[in-house]
């Protein structure tokens, strides 16, 4: 077992990682997200054979900051969906594995595809089939109303839910902890082209 349950918000300070956890953030280049319970409340709308889903715009624009800070985002789903295809294609994301009911194989996969290891991966997620991703990347982030064990499994839990900024606040981490949040940020001070 991983050790004890640590929170998000005591970790980064404004532009600098510290403590026992350090050589895994600095090492993250790529960032595997989980869909329903992550990306989304883990709510399902249904309309006959149609399936819809709401997704965060901050969660959004913290996948946009990751990948122009250089580093790769992917999504690994149990679910098929059209709408985390259209979710993945208006963000950019080109790494998509949908329908994978065990996800280590799938996630092995899309590490190649990306061309990083595991353990430059941070993997988000919230129920049990994210469990052995979890505990196989190099980072391990539970959501905040992730189920029991991946609470406890986790290197950290997020102080917001899926669907609600666990994304945005994950990367806002991994950046400030890099030190490249501040340089990001920067652009939309001095260039109106930045501000989308």
């Amino acid at each position: 077992m991983r050790s004890a349950m640590r929170w998000l918000a005591g970790f980064a300070s404004a532009e600098g990682a510290s403590g026992d956890w350090e050589p895994a953030i600095l090492r993250v280049r790529a960032l595997v997200l989980d869909v329903d319970g992550v990306l989304t409340d883990s709510g399902l709308g249904m309309d006959g054979e149609s399936e819809f889903k709401l997704f965060s715009a901050r969660d959004g624009q913290g996948i946009k900051y990751f990948m122009r800070a250089g580093h790769a985002v992917a999504i690994l789903t149990g679910r098929e969906s059209g709408a985390v295809l259209a979710r993945a294609r208006d963000l950019g994301i080109l790494h998509v594995a949908q329908g994978a009911k065990i996800k280590m194989p799938a996630l092995k996969s899309l590490a190649a595809e990306m061309g990083v290891g595991l353990d430059e991966i941070c993997y988000i997620g919230d129920d049990m089939p994210d469990l052995p991703c979890i505990r196989a990347a190099g980072m391990g982030v539970a959501v905040a109303d992730a189920a029991e064990p991946l609470l406890r499994e986790a290197d950290c839990v997020c102080r917001r839910k899926g669907g609600q900024g666990a994304v945005r606040e994950t990367v806002e981490w991994i950046l400030k902890s890099q030190g490249r949040w501040q340089a990001l940020m920067e652009r939309y001070y001095e260039d109106d082209d930045a501000l989308e």
